[in-house]
């Protein structure tokens, strides 16, 4: 290899370190959690995205609109409808999220987010994923989705680190030359917090999972990691998870590898032993749609996006653009986008109204199910099943 592409390959990897020290100072700059309770005015972003996104975000926007309709008379909450995160504006602009749709997401504390397309290798663009730019950009660290099957004894809450891990530099590995390509993965550490040389960005995750556990009752928080092999970066986070858990002596932990963990969700003796799950960024993402299974697949479930001054909610499927080529988007399930408004509802104070939506989703999808999504027309609107549901949530 010449001496010339050892030298672009430094300076290109020094350009990335100088990016990641300085996304480190803006994390250290951000001290305390949002209150919702002392805002004016709480305002609601709506971001359907594409593909099937604004159809699907517009039914559970619908209903938001329903159940806050006092909250929004009195000016409590405002909603505000972002329509530029689409694949053909962040390509025009050549951004994961372009600069006028940032400056618009900012002003909204809260965000209800439908899916987005990403892109793939090979692709004539070369973009980051909307979803993880966002995570970046308004630093939303914990990704937590709920997966609860009480007939089978699932009880699960997934913490899934949301900014670092493979997906902080995803669009940013370069060849090398046309023997060697390099991707990254990252970790940061941070000292500030409370004085604790071992405090670090990852912590922030860990002693979430830990808080949640402890005000839920739920006794148990499992780490899981590949640090036998990823002995860095994975057994940065093992390390920091085995600290925290000593502050926690009336919580039970247990650690396991991520290959074999995916084989235990599906063991029925094992898996209910599970109840709060914490975990790095990659494997988070393919563990809980492994999970969402249990439940009727991804299009069930619902997600937070959670940092210290922004939540942002969303499904947790693709934006399906075949069904929207084939003019099926009117029939895509609306499930998990409304799923995830329930946990905005909650996360911002109506947890009697989130309550209320989650029990009249179940009777409208689990018990009586009157009507049916198929995704096609054999099947309801994303439309029918949301008036379905306000009308039972009438009756509750």
């Amino acid at each position: 290899m010449s001496i010339d592409k050892i030298e672009v390959a430094k300076e290109k990897f020094g350009k990335l370190i100088e990016e990641q020290l300085a996304r480190v100072e803006r994390m250290k700059a951000d001290k305390d959690f949002i209150d919702y309770a002392s805002l004016p005015v709480i305002k609601i972003g709506i971001c359907g995205g594409d593909g099937i996104g604004p159809a699907i975000t517009a039914q559970a926007q619908r209903i938001l609109e329903f159940l806050l309709a006092d909250e929004v008379e009195k000016g409590k909450v405002e909603f505000k409808v972002i329509d530029g995160l689409t694949i053909e504006n962040r390509i025009k602009a050549n951004k994961a999220i372009p600069d006028d749709v940032l400056a618009e997401l900012k002003e909204c504390p809260v965000i209800l987010k439908g899916p987005t397309t990403t892109p793939r290798a090979g692709d004539k663009v070369n973009i980051e994923s909307a979803n993880v730019a966002m995570r970046k950009e308004l630093d939303l660290f914990a990704n937590v989705r709920p997966v609860r099957i009480p007939e089978e004894g699932i009880d699960w809450t997934f913490y899934r680190e949301n900014t670092e891990g493979g997906y902080a530099l995803g669009s940013k590995g370069f060849n090398i030359d046309d023997d060697l390509a390099m991707d990254f993965t990252v970790a940061t550490t941070d000292g500030t917090e409370a004085g604790r040389t071992i405090a670090a960005i990852r912590e922030r995750i860990i002693r979430a999972a830990f808080e949640y556990a402890k005000k839920n009752n739920k006794g148990k928080v499992t780490c899981v990691t590949k640090a036998n092999i990823i002995k860095t970066t994975d057994g940065k986070f093992l390390n920091t998870f085995k600290e925290i858990a000593k502050e926690y002596p009336d919580i039970e932990t247990d650690d396991w590898y991520i290959d074999i963990m995916t084989a235990k969700l599906i063991d029925q003796n094992r898996r209910r032993d599970f109840k709060v799950v914490v975990l790095p960024n990659l494997y988070g993402d393919i563990i809980t749609d492994e999970a969402a299974e249990f439940q009727g697949g991804v299009g069930t479930a619902g997600s937070i996006n959670m940092g210290k001054k922004y939540a942002m909610f969303e499904a947790i499927h693709g934006s399906a653009p075949r069904m929207v080529e084939e003019h099926r988007d009117q029939y895509a399930d609306p499930c998990s986008i409304i799923r995830a408004a329930s946990m905005l509802l909650a996360h911002i104070g109506y947890g009697d109204k989130a309550e209320k939506l989650d029990k009249a989703l179940d009777i409208c999808t689990q018990t009586e199910k009157k009507i049916k999504i198929t995704g096609r027309p054999d099947g309801c609107t994303s439309a029918e099943l949301a008036d379905y549901i306000m009308d039972t949530i009438k009756t509750l």
